[in-house]
């Protein structure tokens, strides 16, 4: 509770300083005469404005700040010298008008930056589908088969005379079982495909990492590596479902694709989960590969860096964007005695602060 409290206090820092200072700047300039260009101010207003209003917002700020500039003029028109007042009033307009078509630009061009950041991040999921798409076969085909076989004993256990109806319907269960467990296969592809807004709702990491083993057990057995999980009893974290398995899903292949450049040794990957030291969720992805240079260690999260061959070097810089826009942070270190490690950190939710 006390977390949630501080968190709404800093969103409504920005907004009242700015309110304060508008006040400020429209008392001095109302008790001053019209020699003194005090409205220039409004434009560090307009600028404040920019970190907590949409472009429609800032228009809207821009168009008060020159409301309580004239409010003032008119206020003060019988002090000071006529023609300075006027050329101040101008000069201080057009820098306000000036500042709030810079302000809605930058702020266009932030958007634009979050729009085509989503995108890419989609780009990147639809990529790593395809890469995957022998690993999903497998894991679709396996529990229709299961149907499939299952049908066909509930047909024979009915056409027994007299028909066995307790192995019948035990079939039938076996049947209906595999085919949720196609769907839900099914459904993670779908909600990792889709392009829509991240939801962020308390989830239960451990199980999101079972999830994404599961839709990639082919790619383990294709591969032919050992992949053990370490899960520990963690706090629940809030967070994007889809976003957060797309992180652990480009580690987890990553790792993988280690195992290909080692000839000889073992195979394994380990995927843990713990309570980390801030109090939060730490996850970790351990592979016995070739691991990385030390110099390089600061260029993995960058974009467009990669050591893979054919590699677009987006999967490490995505993973990081996704993990920072939920408050967390993401590094990578090396194994013992050779591979890597990569893990990622994610504050507790809010249910478990309340």
């Amino acid at each position: 509770m006390a977390q949630n409290l501080r968190a709404v206090g800093k969103s409504l820092l920005l907004p009242i300083t700015t309110a304060a200072l508008t006040a400020g700047i429209f008392v001095a300039d109302a008790i001053t005469d019209l020699e003194i260009a005090f409205p220039v101010f409004y434009t560090a207003i307009v600028l404040l404005s920019v970190g907590f209003c949409k472009k429609n917002g800032i228009v809207f700020v821009g168009a008060g700040c020159i409301a309580l500039t004239l409010l003032a003029d008119v206020m003060t028109a019988n002090t000071g010298v006529s023609e300075a007042g006027v050329i101040n009033t101008a000069i201080s307009l057009l820098a306000i008008t000036s500042t709030t078509f810079l302000a809605v630009k930058i702020q266009s061009a932030k958007e634009t930056a979050i729009t085509a950041r989503s995108q890419l991040a989609r780009v990147t999921r639809v990529t790593t589908l395809g890469e995957l798409a022998a690993s999903i076969a497998h894991e679709v085909s396996q529990p229709l088969a299961g149907a499939v076989i299952n049908g066909n004993a509930c047909l024979e256990w009915l056409a027994d005379q007299p028909p066995n109806i307790d192995e019948a319907r035990k079939a039938i269960t076996r049947l209906v079982k595999d085919t949720h467990r196609a769907n839900d296969v099914i459904a993670q592809i779908r909600a990792l495909t889709k392009g829509s807004n991240p939801e962020k709702r308390p989830l239960d990491i451990n199980e999101i990492i079972l999830a994404t083993v599961t839709l990639i057990d082919g790619e383990i057995q294709q591969n032919q590596v050992s992949l053990q999980t370490q899960l520990s009893n963690v706090p629940i974290v809030d967070g994007d479902r889809i976003q957060l398995q797309q992180v652990i899903l480009n580690l987890t292949l990553n790792a993988i694709e280690a195992m290909n450049l080692v000839p000889t040794g073992p195979r394994r990957v380990t995927i843990s989960s713990a309570k980390s030291d801030s109090n939060g969720v730490l996850i970790s992805v351990q592979d016995s590969g070739v691991g990385f240079a030390e110099e390089n260690r600061d260029r993995l999260f960058d974009a467009f860096y990669t050591t893979k061959p054919g590699g677009m070097g987006m999967g490490l810089a995505i993973s990081r964007s996704i993990v920072e826009s939920h408050c967390g942070r993401i590094w990578a270190a090396p194994n013992s005695p050779h591979g890597a490690v990569f893990q990622f950190a994610l504050p507790i939710g809010r249910e478990m602060t309340a």
